[in-house]
């Protein structure tokens, strides 16, 4: 004997995969699967939709119904809570504060009872708005809930605040003009979170009043905020989605089944009829050919799964082509990077930098001259080899569309300075040993004691020893300027070796920069969820699940 969960089970999941189907309503399918869940009795299972006045909550709500039941208008109007559960046909029934209770036909009667007045206050004689409406969702034993919108007055901030503590699954509507607002977020964690309210979905309204770049920005920037609000959902279900709602409302309306997957309406109420059939409370039911419409329905869902994956299939064929061509382009970037590095490097070791400029560096200082020298074709070649470096990787980042790194600089140190003592006018006493013949004096790194200059301040010193051991032999002849050329030469060599050491230090630090930068990997690459991820991933899990209850009943 097949229990009763089983069959409730069955059902629950025949729904939801009849939604993802996107059948005509008129089709023979969906009127055979009609036809088996009319007897279907179920708990209620409460969906809540709230926001801010003006985010398209009811228009949401009547595209879901597929017509105009609740009222909507430009201005804030909504002013009860307003529960909508499943009816043979369109009518409203109000009961007030007083036990009175007023049944009519159609939704008009809201327009008197559910609506703010001229003081944008709620009516105080309203105890409860239901509306009763003949949709298949609803049949399931749903009922969704239109609050008040929040951010306008107190007393309605708190009748949304009660609500949402009594409803199942709670459906946040987003305007994407307006992004997430701080009361948004305020409320999300007030009235949500810190109340263990986590089964929540979000939805984003008027993305299509957006240009399509700033779409695509809006909702990636919503995504990583839904994304940090994890919710309590079944596997493979979003909690992110798009629907232009009223676009939605105008295509349900008129039977545009296309205008309303372009309004992003069927993706929803599918991942809709998923949480709930995963989460509705089971009761018990039976029904004779179930089992039957059940495979003829898994079949439509498998040709729909075959589908999609022929379309991903071509996505990720063409994403194959695409990491090849760029594993390709990163080895010529790397080769190419590498071999200007090297001769950076090369241009930049101390020995070159020495045979090169050296001589005509010391020249330069020596005439006053230097910065001359130095922004001449010293730079000149520093920043050819620093350009021919870093457009590898400015190639690289356009390529790879990456951010680019810090930029390689070129540093040069301060122009050395070297002060030469002038010639004593006073002819030198061969009594005195002070008194010392021309002597250059350098700063620079090196000087002091070391070097050619050190040694020939020692020669010096060795002179004047030598003087002073001879008082009274004929004066040598006068000292050689060797010392004062020393002191140049010295001084372009410590300019020199702080340029290299500095570059050098730059260079290979930028190398470790750039190497991330240059490299591709294509299984560290992301792959971006489409639509269609998503339409695949909810369709297999919805066939599985309703294989796995068709296999459950059949067993039993």
């Amino acid at each position: 004997m097949v229990q009763p969960d089983a069959y409730q089970q069955l059902f629950d999941r025949l729904r939801a995969a009849v939604g993802l189907l996107e059948l005509d309503r008129n089709s023979q399918l969906q009127r055979d699967v009609s036809a088996v869940c009319d007897q279907c009795v179920r708990s209620s299972y409460r969906v809540a939709v709230f926001g801010p006045f003006n985010y398209g909550k009811s228009t949401l709500l009547n595209a879901l119904l597929g017509e105009r039941a609740l009222p909507i208008d430009l201005i804030p109007t909504t002013g009860a809570a307003i529960t909508v559960r499943y009816g043979e046909s369109l009518q409203t029934c109000i009961r007030l504060t007083d036990g009175a209770v007023i049944n009519e036909p159609g939704t008009e009667v809201l327009k008197r009872f559910a609506i703010l007045d001229d003081d944008r206050r709620m009516r105080q004689d309203v105890a409860s708005v239901e509306v009763l409406c003949p949709h298949p969702f609803l049949q399931t034993g749903v009922e969704l809930m239109d609050l008040p919108g929040t951010n306008d007055r107190d007393e309605q901030d708190a009748l949304v605040k009660d609500q949402l503590l009594s409803a199942d699954l709670v459906v946040q509507v987003l305007d994407g003009r307006k992004l997430m607002t701080l009361g948004e977020r305020e409320h999300l964690r007030d009235w949500l979170l810190d109340r263990g309210i986590e089964t929540v979905v979000f939805v984003v309204n008027f993305l299509n009043l957006l240009e399509p770049d700033e779409q695509k920005q809006v909702y990636n920037r919503l995504r990583f905020v839904a994304e940090s609000f994890r919710s309590r959902l079944p596997p493979g279900i979003s909690n992110l989605y798009r629907v232009d709602a009223l676009p939605a409302l105008r295509a349900r309306l008129k039977g545009d089944m296309a205008a309303a997957q372009t309004a992003g309406l069927p993706t929803f109420e599918s991942a809709l009829q998923t949480i709930v059939q995963a989460q509705q409370e089971q009761t018990e039911i039976r029904l004779p050919r179930v089992t039957a419409i059940a495979h003829v329905v898994a079949q439509a869902l498998q040709a729909k799964v075959d589908e999609v994956t022929a379309v991903l299939q071509t996505a990720a064929n063409k994403r194959q082509q695409k990491h090849e061509i760029q594993q390709k382009a990163s080895r010529l970037l790397e080769t190419g990077f590498a071999k200007s590095a090297a001769d950076f490097s090369d241009w930049l070791a101390l020995t070159n930098l020495l045979d090169r400029y050296q001589d005509d560096a010391a020249q330069a200082l020596q005439n006053g001259q230097f910065q001359t020298w130095e922004t001449g074709a010293f730079k000149t070649a520093a920043i050819d080899h620093q350009q021919a470096v870093a457009k590898w990787v400015q190639q690289a980042c356009e390529f790879f569309e990456r951010s680019r790194p810090h930029q390689l600089l070129v540093a040069f140190p301060p122009a050395p300075s070297v002060e030469v003592a002038p010639e004593s006018s006073t002819p030198a006493s061969p009594s005195k040993t002070g008194d010392l013949t021309p002597t250059a004096i350098a700063t620079g790194i090196g000087w002091v004691l070391g070097g050619p200059v050190g040694g020939a301040v020692l020669g010096s010193a060795s002179y004047l020893l030598n003087k002073s051991l001879n008082v009274g032999k004929p004066t040598p002849p006068p000292v050689s300027t060797a010392p004062t050329t020393y002191a140049y030469l010295e001084a372009a060599r410590d300019y020199l070796v702080n340029f290299s050491s500095l570059n050098l230090a730059a260079l290979q630090r930028y190398e470790a920069i750039a190497a991330p930068v240059l490299r591709f990997d294509a299984a560290q690459e992301p792959i971006a969820l489409t639509h269609q991820h998503h339409q695949l991933e909810l369709l297999q899990n919805t066939l599985a699940n309703l294989q796995g209850a068709i296999e459950q009943v059949s067993v039993n």
